[in-house]
């Protein structure tokens, strides 16, 4: 499973004029799923964002406080083009990727 994790002040996400997700403060988090992914990388996945102390802190100088903490919410995102392969080639290879994934937007507060 790999991420791509963006500390936002507003995100959204829009299927032609719909908005599937849409958060305030927090975090916008682009995850892609490998073949070999089950349950328990989602888990740890799940159990890691929440806590990630990315935030500025009260004095607004040390990055020391997580979205938990502010108030924050999370938007996840699938995107499987995280899992392309473009060495040796200029066609991107999704051969690792989990492409069947159903993907649904969400957004939770932790």
């Amino acid at each position: 499973m790999r991420a791509v994790v963006q500390r936002v002040s507003e995100a959204r996400v829009r299927v032609g004029d719909r908005t599937t997700g849409e958060i305030g403060r927090g975090l916008l988090v682009f995850v892609g799923v490998g073949r070999d992914d089950g349950p328990e990388d989602v888990k740890y996945m799940a159990a890691k964002l929440p806590g990630l102390r990315i935030f500025e802190g009260l004095d607004g100088k040390a990055i020391d406080r997580s979205v938990v903490d502010v108030g924050g919410a999370i938007l996840l995102v699938s995107q499987f083009t995280l899992y392309g392969d473009v060495r040796g080639q200029r066609r991107p290879s999704f051969n690792c990727a989990r492409l069947t994934c159903p993907s649904r937007p969400a957004s939770f507060r932790p």
